[in-house]
């Protein structure tokens, strides 16, 4: 796809409707033919303009705090689900107006609020550790060692089950279905003698199903055989596979300074703009670029930030970079927007929908008022 970009304002996150639909009809198959309810982590995208059109292909929205709760509520209108380390008091009584399962981390918060909690028509549900670990990145492994997510076998109390009618666990980080097969024999394994008691299991995140190579036909064969052997309801909670390659991130280039390299000076930050570059970290992927020295011209991307590290990757071109030319990273639709943030008074991207008809649709464009009103 060409993008005319001369139609829009940078720095900006865009949106492509025609792959988020290609994404949930993807994610609608799956709940159709594994049975199951798919919900969307919005920990991972939380463009609200867009939960009309998600709502017409998956059941509902999963949260990790109230303010995701409500966002769900009021935007997508379907299934509200939310789990949290440890729930406010002072909030608790709007989780339970606006929440279907409500899930917990500990039975010492389920016994904080179960009095309250059993007084409404909600399904409550305790969060497992089947501490097993499949994957790499260490602050993403919640079954890493002393991990604060999740009850371990060695502490679950099967004496303070009533009330609670599902299981939920999470261990999976941009992960196939392989790994998903494999944790499901460990929390087997260690939990696989209450689950013949609860209603549903929420097998959490992490899935990346929408990604190509992904093995669908296994995760759906998975879901039936674990649906039949314990006859209870699934749910998956996939924040990427919603909107994974359905985003870019546009940048101007606004300088090109020497120092034993070039270095092209964006109007975007890794720091405030594509945290996870640095926090994980990562080197995303720039349209049209290659590795280091792989094409003619190499230059170090930088942002405008007083942070030292505030470096988004090296990159080759076919031509030589000018300044105000743009340049176009891919995949920034998930853990983007909803991560971002203004240090050092750096302005927000705008938001921008590229539609099916290929037109650009500005969802929001942020101002100095939005990084004044932050603060005090």
């Amino acid at each position: 796809m060409v993008l005319d970009l001369k139609k829009i304002n940078t720095p900006c996150y865009i949106v492509n409707e025609r792959k988020l639909i290609q994404n949930l009809e993807i994610l609608k198959k799956v709940e159709k033919e594994a049975g199951c309810s798919i919900l969307l982590a919005q920990k991972a995208f939380s463009m609200f303009s867009v939960y009309p059109l998600i709502s017409r292909y998956i059941s509902g929205t999963a949260a990790s705090g109230l303010y995701e709760a409500k966002l769900g509520y009021e935007y997508m209108k379907k299934e509200n689900h939310i789990y949290s380390p440890a729930y406010k008091e002072e909030e608790f009584d709007e989780i339970l107006k606006i929440c279907d399962h409500i899930i917990f981390n500990s039975f010492s918060q389920w016994d904080k609020f179960k009095n309250k909690a059993l007084k409404c028509s909600r399904q409550f549900g305790m969060r497992i550790n089947p501490e097993y670990s499949t994957q790499d990145h260490a602050i993403y492994d919640p079954c890493s060692p002393y991990s604060r997510l999740g009850v371990t076998k060695k502490n679950f109390r099967e004496d303070m089950l009533e009330g609670i009618s599902g299981l939920h666990f999470h261990t999976l980080c941009e992960q196939n279905s392989d790994a998903l097969i494999d944790t499901i024999k460990a929390v087997e394994e260690k939990f696989g003698k209450y689950l013949k008691h609860m209603k549903w299991v929420n097998f959490g995140g992490g899935h990346h199903i929408t990604k190509q190579g992904y093995n669908i036909d296994a995760l759906i064969s998975c879901i039936k055989d674990f649906k039949q052997r314990y006859d209870l309801k699934v749910y998956l909670e996939p924040g990427e596979a919603i909107a994974l390659d359905a985003g870019y991130l546009a940048a101007k280039v606004m300088d090109i300074i020497q120092n034993d390299m070039d270095i092209a000076i964006l109007d975007t930050s890794a720091a405030c703009h594509m945290p996870d570059v640095l926090e994980m970290p990562y080197r995303p992927i720039v349209i049209k670029s290659g590795k280091p020295y792989e094409k003619k011209y190499t230059y170090r991307f930088a942002g405008p930030t007083c942070l030292a590290g505030d470096v988004i990757g090296d990159y080759s071109f076919d031509s030589e970079l000018k300044i105000n030319d743009t340049v176009l990273f891919n995949d920034m639709a998930i853990y983007t927007m909803v991560k971002n943030n203004t240090f050092n008074g750096i302005a927000l991207p705008s938001i921008y929908l590229l539609k099916t008809d290929s037109s650009f649709e500005l969802i929001k464009k942020f101002s100095y008022d939005d990084f004044k009103n932050r603060l005090s």
